[in-house]
């Protein structure tokens, strides 16, 4: 589909400017060319033939968030992420795409062994610094203006995956009847291990069965980026692996790949190239946030130890020690953001507040703005630097509010974002993803 098919979408912006007052971009920068009115009247501009494709459209374009917070301020309801998003795909026809794209979205993404041999190799280099000295000798300057900047965003790495350590297969549960699909998100598999062990453990505790799935990327990266050739060929493989179990529910611990996994059918529904009984017998999908809030019955029992390494250490101090050492009158005060794929891509909200609020020995406090982008928005930091942390400053402004011991969340890319402003900004809240969470606060109360 071109721009030009979407004039009437287009069109019904009626400019407004409620949108200025919702776009996480327009706060940080003021410039009409980083909101979504700005953005619709440049693509009016092309439709008309009033603006020519050429890279100085790339800005207006890959400087979008996607958060989607302008549609729900938006009186007409106008899909500028949407829209954006498939102006970049005919961007990337007319103008061409980038050799780290390439390189990321068709030789690493659809391959998960290859991802895990390059995650071990990024690892290592910055495990032992060298990465530092790549900066250093800017040679990380191939991989874009940005990503020298960026290269502190992540502290260390760990050397084994997810994947790596609990391998794909069938696994017994405790419950009687629900057959899970694991669908192993790559930031979890790659970075975020310990969020993906206590995510596996809470889908054994209430499943007959649960299946660690050898899924790839679910595609939104390439998606994010208008590269639909490369989305259609990842979606296309998820979609065989799902047609080959016999699974009731598919869950991700990540509310990015929730969300994205759960428009497959919308998206792919006149695609005649892709797999049709895959389409036809698509399981259900659902956010790990759902599946927690207690929609499935749940069942105690033990549950097996795998020690795996993470890239920041959360159980240091976590919710178990630091109940145990507060007592009852001084409660670990929490809070929770909202990832934009959460809260708009799913309707995911009050889920996680039910589940928070219904521990032990913590207080839950609402953060300012929980819903408002942090700036992670997968890989933008790496390519947009700058924009990201004005956007992430506002949202740790809001996080001191709140005084909060824990930080909760559901999405990879946001742990990774926040945790990395509450080094900058010197403070002490730990990261948690909820799977984490939950499997402390029921290690304490059974202690």
């Amino acid at each position: 589909m071109t721009v030009s098919a979407n004039y009437d979408a287009i069109a019904k912006c009626n400019k407004c400017g409620f949108c200025h007052v919702a776009c996480p971009i327009f706060r940080a920068t003021g410039h009409e060319s980083g909101v979504a009115r700005g953005r619709l009247a440049l693509l009016r501009g092309i439709i008309e033939n009033r603006v020519q494709w050429n890279e100085e459209m790339e800005d207006p374009l890959f400087t979008c968030l996607g958060c989607g917070a302008c549609t729900t301020n938006c009186f007409g309801a106008v899909p500028t992420a949407d829209l954006v998003l498939e102006a970049r795909a005919e961007y990337l026809d007319k103008v061409g795409k980038k050799p780290a794209h390439r390189l990321l979205f068709e030789h690493l993404l659809p391959y998960p062994k290859r991802l895990h041999a390059a995650a071990k190799a990024v690892a290592l280099g910055k495990n032992s610094g060298a990465s530092k000295v790549a900066n250093a000798l800017g040679l990380l300057r191939i991989f874009g203006r940005d990503l020298p900047k960026a290269e502190g965003i992540v502290e260390k790495l760990p050397m084994s995956s997810f994947r790596g350590t609990i391998k794909p297969g069938v696994y017994p549960g405790k419950g009687k009847d629900l057959r899970v699909g694991y669908f192993v998100g790559c930031g979890v598999d790659v970075i975020q291990v310990t969020a993906g062990k206590a995510s596996f453990e809470a889908l054994k505790e209430t499943s007959k069965s649960v299946t660690v799935l050898e899924n790839c990327c679910c595609g939104l990266p390439p998606w994010s980026y208008g590269d639909v050739d490369n989305t259609r060929k990842l979606a296309a493989k998820n979609m065989k692996i799902f047609s080959e179990n016999d699974l009731d529910v598919v869950v991700t611990d990540c509310s990015s790949c929730a969300s994205f996994l759960k428009k497959y059918a919308k998206i792919f529904k006149d695609d005649t190239a892709l797999d049709p009984a895959g389409q036809k017998n698509m399981p259900k999908f659902q956010d790990m946030v759902e599946f927690l809030s207690g929609k499935s019955d749940t069942k105690e029992g033990d549950r097996e130890s795998q020690d795996v390494g993470s890239y920041y250490d959360p159980h240091s101090a976590g919710l178990g020690e630091q109940v145990a050492s507060r007592g009852e009158n001084s409660p670990v005060i929490i809070t929770y953001h909202d990832p934009c794929h959460a809260v708009r891509g799913q309707g995911v909200k009050s889920e996680s507040r039910e589940i928070l609020k219904a521990m032990k020995g913590v207080e839950f406090r609402e953060m300012p703005e929980a819903d408002w982008c942090c700036g992670g928005a997968g890989s933008y930091a790496l390519t947009h630097y700058d924009l990201s942390q004005k956007v992430l400053d506002r949202k740790i402004k809001n996080l001191k509010k709140t005084e909060a011991d824990i930080l909760v969340t559901s999405c990879p890319a946001c742990m990774i974002q926040l945790s990395y402003g509450i080094r900058r900004h010197g403070l002490n809240t730990k990261v948690f993803h909820i799977s984490e969470i939950v499997e402390h606060a029921k290690d304490t109360a059974e202690v």
